[in-house]
């Protein structure tokens, strides 16, 4: 029976990465993913530029593909009253179909091995990992849980935060719009939610919004709700009014949960949105998510020479709120106050008149470069 050093359930952003950085390292990796790439996902394809010098460390170059570097923030109001910040660090635009396909094909390169399987059942026992598949049967000393803002693995983990609904549900496509500007990523507020555009790697704009489902029920379909709700703010009016959509129809997740979830579930490692999930309006997701691989890896290095899997989980636990827990905290102050409108209007008016305190306020929710 084969037994793997790791083995990692989904293959996002936080599971590419760390197979990358473990399979570097020596490890025997296995990644099992249910989808094969290239492959669009619902997310907000901006990444702070904090992930640059550890991408560069394992060979991933992002300068090679034709992202769009992004320095500009601009935030609107429901009614449409903007403010233009330069960005602190700076980011990238670049699609999840052409970047988890990027990191996919280093993998590989890498020697990691893929199974394009659905896991239906992940045990523990005798200090080892049994994960099974429809198929399958695959044995390691270490798991990773990398499967995303929600999955049918949280119930069968019977995490705490999967037995409460959350009302947010989240919408993406992609749209041909010639006269949005390079080098920028806005933010619009809506009733009950907020949007993001940004360019990616094709010159496509991303349209990523998330909205609470009561509203959005009762419109009952994107179309509708992007008609009666989003365009609503005058900015998205006109950005939908002069946009071709690009994919045959809006892609769409919901139960979008921002509750607080344990970085450790009966031993299994948990990286990427499944240890935790930052507001999207806070642009850092998937610099988050990159960065929780590489706190991960850093430490089952170091669990290699000492062999101590409790010790393991307590430094992995205590890193990751360490490290992001303040950035979640920010996160979820920042999304209440764009929800109501009279605090929006108050925080519109304060960083108009200081361009600084918007700078301070994105500072909160970044990171410093991943050394």
């Amino acid at each position: 029976m084969k037994i793997y050093d790791v083995i990692i359930i989904g293959g996002g952003l936080a599971g590419l990465t760390s197979a990358i950085d473990l399979s570097l390292s020596g490890f025997e990796v296995l990644l099992i993913e249910k989808d094969k790439y290239p492959k669009h996902k619902v997310c907000g394809e901006y990444v702070s530029n904090e992930v640059l010098p550890y991408f560069k460390r394992l060979g991933i170059f992002i300068n090679k593909t034709n992202s769009d570097l992004i320095s500009r923030l601009v935030l609107s109001s429901r009614r449409g009253n903007t403010v233009k910040v330069e960005l602190p660090l700076g980011g990238f635009g670049i699609s999840r179909y052409a970047l988890d396909n990027l990191l996919y094909e280093k993998a590989k390169s890498c020697g990691v091995e893929f199974k394009f399987e659905t896991v239906t059942n992940v045990a523990f026992e005798n200090h080892q990992f049994c994960i099974k598949t429809h198929t399958n049967e695959f044995h390691a000393e270490l798991a990773i849980g990398s499967f995303g803002k929600r999955s049918t693995l949280d119930k069968k983990l019977d995490r705490d935060f999967i037995h409460n609904k959350t009302p947010w549900i989240g919408i993406k496509a992609h749209y041909q719009n010639d006269d949005f500007p390079d080098g920028e990523v806005q933010l619009h507020n809506f009733e009950g939610g907020y949007c993001g555009l940004s360019k990616t790697e094709t010159g496509a704009v991303n349209f990523c919004y998330l909205a609470h489902y009561d509203s959005f029920k009762r419109e009952g379909s994107v179309e509708n709700f992007n008609k009666n709700i989003v365009a609503q703010n005058p900015k998205l009016n006109s950005f939908l009014s002069q946009a071709d959509l690009l994919f045959d129809k809006h892609l769409a997740i919901s139960q979008v949960s921002f509750q607080n979830k344990n970085a450790v579930e009966n031993h299994m490692l948990m990286a990427g949105d499944s240890a935790g999930l930052i507001h999207p309006l806070c642009g850092n997701g998937m610099a988050m998510a990159i960065h929780s691989a590489k706190l991960l890896s850093e430490e089952i290095k170091t669990y290699r020479h000492h062999q101590n899997r409790n010790q393991l989980e307590v430094n992995y636990s205590q890193i990751w709120k360490q490290t992001f827990r303040k950035r979640l905290i920010f996160g979820s102050m920042f999304q209440n106050i764009l929800l109501q409108p009279k605090l929006t209007s108050i925080g519109m008016l304060a960083v108009s008149k200081s361009p600084y305190l918007l700078k301070t306020m994105i500072q909160q929710t970044h990171g410093k470069p991943i050394l």
